[in-house]
């Protein structure tokens, strides 16, 4: 007599039908925050955490999307910083011109360097992006426009569009809110587009990607350029923000810190680098006056989301049943 089969069980959680609504209402909760935070906390420590949060948001378009590791978007974050300081301070750029000058400078130097490390994978292309952002660093340490290890300083917020004095703090949050929004909204629009579908292909499976016709390495320089010009629109808004640039942003340091972030909150998805940025700032800020190494903090945080949390802090709710009855993914 043939044993009869037992039902294998699955967990099946499916999406509550009021899922999409629940979400729009927790985002315009979220931005609603955003909008009244300045009164209650203080501007600068929110403009570094928006500014911190795009930038990990480029670097995640990169890493949790593409699938490549990257240790040198410092270069692209504090190139844009020192392409953005110096028009504005030295040529009279206004603030707006600026920035665009610091995204496509980032943009420019991730094509070079992109068109270089794509050749490469996993720990070799890690490798080769940490040596050409080094190269970088030391160019920023012996170019003339950079002033060394002075930096540019004193870097002058001007008027935005001519009208609005962003030398009001709360005038200034409100334009890197604003910056940081459409950051956001363009890392959404090209992860979900069907280039992002393709990019998400490549990560899972690039043999196969290859078979189906793809040119695989024109898509990756892509995502690429993509993420260090989002990585310089980051550094742009950061040397009006404290108004200097310096090497501490062209640092491997700085590349490190970011993968950090986007770890902590949980790559492959669109909140989780915002998380991730977050808890590290917000860390840096407290412990600041403190005797206590802030790193030590940092590195235990990490250690314990490593154990606890293996996808990251917004992984993990997104694992939950309550995380996909709302519809919330990651894509690891």
């Amino acid at each position: 007599m043939a044993a009869k089969s037992e039902p294998i069980a699955t967990e099946q959680v499916a999406a509550h039908p009021r899922a999409g609504q629940v979400r729009l209402v927790l985002l315009v909760i979220a931005l609603a925050a955003l909008l009244a935070a300045p009164l209650f906390l203080y501007p600068i420590f929110l403009m570094k955490l928006l500014a911190f949060a795009l930038f990990a948001s480029a670097f995640n378009l990169l890493l949790g999307y593409t699938g490549l590791l990257s240790f040198g978007h410092a270069a692209f974050f504090g190139g844009a910083a020192y392409f953005t300081a110096h028009a504005v301070k030295v040529w009279g750029w206004s603030p707006e011109a600026g920035i665009l000058l610091g995204v496509l400078g980032a943009a420019a130097l991730g094509l070079v360097m992109g068109a270089i490390a794509i050749r490469r994978q996993g720990i070799y292309f890690a490798m080769i992006t940490l040596a050409l952002s080094q190269m970088f660093f030391f160019f920023c340490l012996q170019a003339p426009f950079t002033h060394g290890e002075d930096g540019i300083q004193s870097v002058p917020r001007g008027h935005l569009f001519g009208v609005i004095d962003l030398n009001q703090p709360l005038n200034m949050y409100y334009f890197v809110l604003a910056v940081f929004v459409i950051g956001l909204l363009i890392i959404w629009r090209f992860v979900n587009s069907p280039f992002g579908m393709i990019l998400k292909s490549i990560r899972e499976n690039e043999s196969r990607a290859i078979s189906l016709g793809y040119s695989v390495q024109h898509y990756k320089l892509g995502a690429f350029v993509m993420s260090a010009a989002l990585a310089g629109l980051a550094g742009g808004v950061k040397a009006l923000i404290f108004q200097f640039a310096t090497l501490t942003d062209v640092t491997w340091q700085m590349s490190g810190e970011v993968i950090l972030m986007t770890l902590l909150g949980g790559i492959g998805t669109l909140f989780g680098p915002i998380v991730g940025s977050g808890l590290v700032v917000t860390l840096q800020n407290v412990l600041a006056t403190s005797d206590f190494p802030v790193t030590i903090i940092t590195g235990l945080v990490f250690m314990v989301c490593v154990l606890l949390f293996r996808r990251g802090i917004v992984g993990e709710f997104c694992a939950t049943k309550l995380g996909k009855m709302l519809g919330f993914r990651t894509e690891n």
